[in-house]
């Protein structure tokens, strides 16, 4: 039967060559870049880049979150080479003081530069963010940037198709956030290794697009490179306030992005949200997740030996004991941003509950940070009045970065320290040495922030 799966449209329409391994070649039409997976990237640039036009250098990784960094040109040494290799090649850089700059995942988007029916590739593994705007688009490795620098194409073997059917409606405190731990958890960190994975199911094509952000760009937490959802009306109009406003979505071809046949699939997998409740992790896995009036579950009652063996290692670390319950976990630290979580419905949120519980950060949380994912973000939150209801509160309000989910900057946990946190993963020492991360919902952490552990948010809504 002939394939008409939207991955398989999306591949198709940008093979220039399979060769008899079944690897192909594709043509990249967008190319994002930062400080981290790039240096040695453009070592192997020996003479130009092939299309500058279509590469995007954003700072996000090492970049300070600190409000009063564009005092400063002193970012460090690898954006320091990203701003010198950029402009030794013609690429347009964002710079740490420009509005337009953010986390690279959140500040294309915003931009209005990922296109549906588009190819995009970044030398990160959240890249499969931008599935939600119905782009083949996925992480790549240091030597796969240079290779796309240099020829703005991609050696790859193609996927298998997997459904996510998501039905049903959320409950009040429960977003995408919690579908996609719920998904995590439901098919394991490899579940979706070696597959597409389409969203699909009414309730995936009610969400607002940062909620398809959010569910796309954990998808690699389940072990799938790329994921997406057929682009629609919502998306159009999202779109359609952005910078760059194209050809492909003028002349109605969007409209046939779209899988047609259920048969497509290779594997299917359905969620029921209805019976989601606020989802916390409790180990060092985006799959060990239970929801935040469960308790802590005991290794012991786990048959699988090498799971159960796992599961004790990580109750080790987190210093957690079996029987816990959730909603009794003291905290240290709040961070409330990452590509996963820092879009201006998420700090909306997160500010509603803060408003709402009327009372400052918890005396034992040493610091609360709110980090929006852009700098559009930001000043759409300000001019909301949203920085003066977290500050209010006694939230630090920082400039744009990927500050806490990954401890490439100052913002890092002391040893030992345990946060609530919007990012996507929770793995030893994410957020520095010793840290202990627990992945949850916006409103969860602003929730927690104030209540100093965990609470359910569906109480105070």
């Amino acid at each position: 039967m002939f394939s008409t799966a939207l991955y398989d449209k999306l591949w198709n329409a940008h093979i220039i060559k399979t060769q008899s391994s079944g690897v192909s070649l594709l043509y990249v039409d967008l190319h994002l870049i930062h400080e981290v997976t790039s240096p040695h990237a453009f070592e192997a640039v020996t003479q130009y880049v092939h299309n500058p036009k279509t590469t995007l250098a954003i700072p996000d990784h090492n970049i300070t979150t600190n409000p009063e960094r564009n005092k400063s040109t002193a970012f460090g040494s690898q954006i320091d080479l990203l701003r010198t290799n950029s402009k030794n090649h013609s690429i347009c850089f964002l710079a740490g003081h420009d509005e337009k700059q953010g986390i690279v995942h959140v500040a294309g988007p915003e931009l209005g530069i990922t296109i549906p029916g588009s190819s995009i590739v970044c030398g990160d593994s959240h890249t499969s963010t931008h599935g939600s705007f119905t782009t083949l688009a996925q992480g790549i490795g240091s030597s796969e940037v240079g290779t796309t620098l240099t020829t703005q194409t991609l050696l790859q073997r193609k996927n298998r198709n997997m459904e996510v059917s998501i039905a049903g409606n959320l409950h009040d405190g429960c977003v995408a956030k919690d579908i996609a731990l719920a998904i995590v958890n439901t098919i394991g960190t490899a579940g979706g290794s070696s597959y597409s994975i389409e969203f699909k199911g009414g309730s995936s094509q009610r969400m607002y697009v940062n909620f398809r952000t959010t569910l796309c760009n954990m998808s690699i937490e389940a072990g799938a490179k790329i994921s997406m959802l057929a682009a629609d009306n919502i998306l159009l109009n999202y779109l359609a306030n952005r910078t760059i406003y194209t050809h492909t979505l003028r002349d109605n071809t969007w409209k046939k992005l779209k899988t047609t046949l259920s048969t497509s699939f290779n594997k299917c997998v359905s969620i029921k949200v209805n019976s989601i409740a606020p989802q916390v992790t409790w180990g060092t896995s985006p799959e060990m997740v239970s929801s935040v009036d469960d308790r802590i579950p005991d290794p012991a009652v786990e048959n699988n030996p090498d799971k159960r063996k796992t599961m004790e290692s990580a109750l080790n670390y987190m210093l957690l004991e079996p029987g816990t319950p959730i909603n009794t976990i003291s905290l240290d630290y709040v961070f409330i941003g990452s590509c996963t979580n820092s879009r201006i419905e998420d700090l909306r949120s997160a500010a509603y509950v803060v408003r709402k519980m009327n009372k400052p950060v918890a005396k034992g949380v040493r610091k609360a940070i709110v980090v929006p994912g852009s700098g559009s973000v930001k000043k759409q939150a300000t001019s909301e009045g949203l920085d003066k209801i977290f500050k209010k509160a006694g939230f630090e309000w920082r400039a744009p970065g990927c500050s806490m989910c990954i401890a490439m900057n100052s913002d890092k946990l002391y040893p030992e320290e345990r946060c609530a946190s919007t990012s996507n993963r929770n793995f030893e020492g994410r957020q520095g040495k010793l840290s202990r991360t627990h992945l949850v919902n916006p409103m969860m952490a602003a929730l927690a922030a104030i209540s100093g552990k965990f609470q359910d948010v569906r109480r105070v809504l």
